[in-house]
């Protein structure tokens, strides 16, 4: 199971966005880490290193390592479209991001683990890749067990301020979810501009 697992608000202040979702260490210290990082702000970017950082904040939010970044893009760019809009929607449609959407998990890592683990099905059916690809129509939904239930539950009560976006249906009695169709860009809301993300990989 390939991800990120080093320290997470030390990324987010490397690029000053909380990329793993609200952080107080970004509210104490809103620079980079390190001797210099209070400084680093002066220091002007070239083209490159900003769409690099792009990507890179992109990577991090979805927890993937390069390799299998690149195979997503890869396949974005093989689609009949915009490119960045649909490497969008690959990434939001991957199966653990629908459980945490779904609030089905407290976040994207743990969502991760519940598919890895076997806790999530979809159609009724295990499945136990988070990078699968959710399609419109389908059941997302917590496997039927006390312990998947449980986890499930205790999810529920920590994301329920959470709204569930509308590209997707929550039943909550049913600790479950229907993918209602490919979300927009605006309802993605990235934290990137995808395009320097495209141009880099152009080069």
């Amino acid at each position: 199971m390939a991800r990120y697992t080093g320290p997470k608000d030390k990324i987010s202040r490397r690029f000053g966005t909380p990329i793993f979702g609200p952080s107080k260490a970004l509210e104490r210290r809103a620079f980079a880490p390190g001797q210099h990082g209070a400084r680093s702000g002066r220091k002007k970017l070239s083209d490159y290193a900003i769409a690099l950082g792009e990507k890179q904040k992109l990577r991090y939010q979805y927890g993937m390592l390069e390799k299998q970044f690149r195979k997503f893009f890869e396949e974005a760019s093989r689609r009949r479209g915009v490119t960045g809009e649909i490497l969008l929607q690959m990434l939001e449609c991957r199966l653990d991001n629908v459980v945490y959407r779904l609030g089905l998990a407290p976040s994207r890592n743990a969502a991760r683990q519940y598919v890895s683990h076997g806790h999530v099905t979809v159609n009724g059916k295990k499945v136990n890749v988070a990078s699968y690809q959710c399609k419109q129509g389908e059941v997302i939904a917590m496997k039927p067990g006390a312990r998947a239930q449980q986890m499930g539950l205790r999810s529920l009560d920590i994301t329920q301020a959470i709204v569930v976006p509308d590209w997707l249906s929550q039943d909550r009695d049913k600790l479950s979810g229907t993918v209602n169709r490919l979300p927009s860009r605006e309802e993605i809301d990235p934290i990137v501009n995808e395009q320097l993300i495209v141009e880099l990989y152009s080069r």
